[in-house]
């Protein structure tokens, strides 16, 4: 994953430089393996340092993870029985740490699609023009940005950036003040709801983060929400 050897080479993380890093059953992999990724995915490069050299490498890339809910797999399911214990639940999600989950912008839980919509005939939003969508979001933060060299998107913005381009208004930081509260969101949390409010905002054509595109951000943040692990 780090890279390094006698004869230095990059691994996965800096491979997947300018793309995507893709983590299939994450609580699987080993923990020391995974808390590795938390300084790439806050400072967008890796520092190897061995006993004869130091080197970095790039590592701006974009995470992707999944995982069960639990060892068996069906906690929280709508129709069948978890097996599991709280305990094993627990330790089962506890093999992902707090400050890495903070770093990871998206937290969906997916729940079972019933055949019923499967079978629908009415189509969602097809691939072409959610497309669309994400290039003129990217048009807009290429031109937001334009000033700021080596910030190319939203998810580069640091404190400065998120005060002048993603600063919320009044009936915002009511909502945002609440949910830090209720669900005891840390400051990296704070600051990654405001990067995703904001593309929201940009999605929407909105030169302003309103309510509506914080309460949708905070809502993907299921990881934090209090009794989630039972």
């Amino acid at each position: 994953m780090v890279g390094g050897g006698a004869n230095p080479q990059p691994g996965e993380i800096s491979l997947a430089h300018n793309g995507l890093l893709f983590l299939d059953e994450l609580p699987e992999f080993n923990r020391g393996v995974l808390e590795v990724l938390r300084q790439p995915l806050e400072d967008r490069h890796i520092s190897i340092s061995r006993a004869k050299y130091s080197l970095d490498y790039p590592a701006s890339f974009m995470l992707v993870a999944s995982m069960n809910p639990c060892p068996c797999g069906y906690y929280n399911h709508p129709t069948r029985t978890c097996v599991c214990n709280p305990g094993q639940v627990q330790r089962y999600l506890n093999r992902i740490s707090g400050p890495l989950l903070d770093r990871i912008d998206i937290q969906i839980e997916i729940v079972p699609v019933p055949f019923e919509k499967m079978a629908e005939e009415n189509r969602a939003e097809n691939s072409a023009s959610i497309r669309g969508r994400v290039i003129e979001a990217r048009k807009i933060q290429a031109q937001r940005f334009a000033a700021h060299p080596g910030i190319y998107c939203n998810a580069q913005m640091e404190a400065g950036l998120l005060h002048q381009y993603a600063r919320p208004d009044e009936q915002g930081l009511d909502l945002l003040r609440a949910a830090m509260t209720r669900l005891n969101l840390s400051a990296r949390a704070y600051d990654r709801i405001l990067k995703v409010a904001r593309t929201i905002a940009d999605l929407d054509h909105s030169e302003h983060i309103r309510s509506t595109h914080l309460a949708e951000a905070i809502s993907y943040r299921n990881l934090d929400r209090e009794g989630w692990a039972g």
